[in-house]
């Protein structure tokens, strides 16, 4: 059986695809994938808090939006951003300022104290590296994976775990190892290159509201 799959660049079309052509917004989309995601973790019936750990690009930007939707559940859960507040922008600084004004713990930690702001978690988010990100994770990230692998509480990454090219399925040296991805609009082509099993763990596809039309045109020829 072929199976959809879709690249950096098709991403990166259908999401400005559906600003230009449809007139929905990258608010509106990065909404849609971290209610997405929250779903899941609600339906996963995890025990202990959700720690989600944040960079400062879209992919933390989901992880805000995450965060702000257990909260709406009632789930105990907190961030933890892992770069300078003021490196945001866009609809992850958008949906960072809204976060600010909940009930929801932000910490903004050095590696150095991530063990003990990982402690009792039930369970670890990936927010930190997107699909666009490639080669090796710059420091501090390279070593905020490796404490995050080190943890007991099983990880799930947002779309792909950081440190795995989403094209290639090469994995870098520090390289997050989810039990769960859930990554959207389609599995990416890195998912099914031998070996990167171990870093996706079971992946879970997502939609992120954008229209059947479009998301059928981009994908096109792609399964």
């Amino acid at each position: 059986m072929n199976i959809a799959t879709i690249t950096r660049e098709q991403a990166h079309t259908l999401d400005r695809r559906a600003v230009e052509d449809y007139g929905m917004t990258g608010a509106m989309l990065m909404e849609n994938d971290g209610r997405g995601v929250a779903d899941r973790l609600c339906a996963a019936n995890l025990d202990g808090p959700v720690v989600i750990c944040c960079g400062a690009g879209n992919n933390g930007g989901d992880g805000f939006v995450v965060a702000r939707h257990l909260d709406l559940r009632g789930r105990a859960v907190r961030v933890l951003l892992l770069a300078d507040p003021a490196r945001l922008s866009g609809d992850a600084e958008l949906n960072y300022r809204v976060l600010e004004k909940t009930d929801v713990p932000i910490e903004h930690i050095e590696p150095a104290t991530l063990d003990q702001s990982l402690s009792g978690a039930g369970c670890v988010v990936d927010a930190l590296l997107g699909t666009g990100a490639r080669g090796e994770p710059r420091p501090p990230l390279d070593e905020v994976i490796d404490r995050i692998n080190a943890q007991s509480a099983p990880v799930w990454a947002i779309d792909v775990p950081s440190g795995l090219d989403c094209e290639t399925g090469h994995a870098a040296r520090h390289t997050i190892r989810a039990a769960h991805t859930c990554t959207f609009v389609a599995a990416k082509p890195g998912f099914s290159v031998p070996g990167a099993r171990a870093f996706t763990g079971e992946v879970q596809v997502l939609d992120i509201g954008a229209p059947r039309k479009l998301v059928e045109e981009v994908l096109g020829g792609s399964r």
